[in-house]
């Protein structure tokens, strides 16, 4: 954290071109991200970005700009999260203006709706892949894996707000890890790199 602030130009410019390389929201931007900042850059290792995503889906906000914000701010403080922010919301903000002064033009269009039918086939992969990289790191023993099932049973059948979820893992997160501490086990908190 605190890196030099003469990283803010290479923030800025790491955002701006994973941004209009992403179609589909925020999750379809992780992969590009982790990549970005994490094999091609090595600013943050996995078990960090992983973090970092876990972080920004469970605060108010798109998880991009959240996740560009708080990398940001690890690499160069406020300054950091500020470049990384501009830099992720600048090529988005006009790509969208652009995007809807053409479809007045072209909304009827077979090909154009063709593209998107394509498109949004493609950000169903991505946040599907984006979600088996975040299980990596977060699902790592039988505790962690058993959360994850019955936290998706609970999404995909019952009516229960994703907030409200978040909340209870929190909450059972700090449960499981002083009723194994009660009981004299150790508590794995982070998946072991050896194995």
């Amino acid at each position: 954290m605190g890196r030099n602030r003469k990283y803010l130009g290479q923030i800025f410019l790491a955002f701006l071109k994973i941004a209009p390389a992403t179609f589909g929201g925020g999750y379809a931007m992780i992969p590009l991200m982790e990549k970005e900042v994490v094999e091609k850059r090595k600013w943050i290792n996995p078990q960090e970005i992983g973090e970092i995503f876990a972080i920004a889906q469970s605060v108010p906000g798109a998880i991009a700009i959240n996740s560009a914000i708080f990398i940001g701010y690890r690499l160069a403080g406020v300054l950091g999260a500020i470049a990384a922010m501009i830099g992720i919301l600048l090529p988005t903000f006009l790509i969208v203006i652009a995007l809807s002064i053409l479809f007045i033009f072209v909304k009827d269009n077979p090909y154009m709706e063709a593209a998107f039918t394509g498109i949004r086939a493609a950000v169903v992969a991505m946040i599907l892949f984006a979600a088996y990289k975040i299980g990596l790191t977060a699902v790592y023993d039988k505790t962690t894996l058993v959360i994850m099932i019955v936290t998706a049973v609970i999404l995909l059948f019952l009516q229960v707000h994703p907030v409200a979820v978040i909340l209870a893992g929190i909450a059972l997160g700090i449960v499981i890890v002083k009723v194994k501490e009660w009981f004299g086990y150790a508590t794995q908190l982070e998946k072991d790199e050896d194995k």
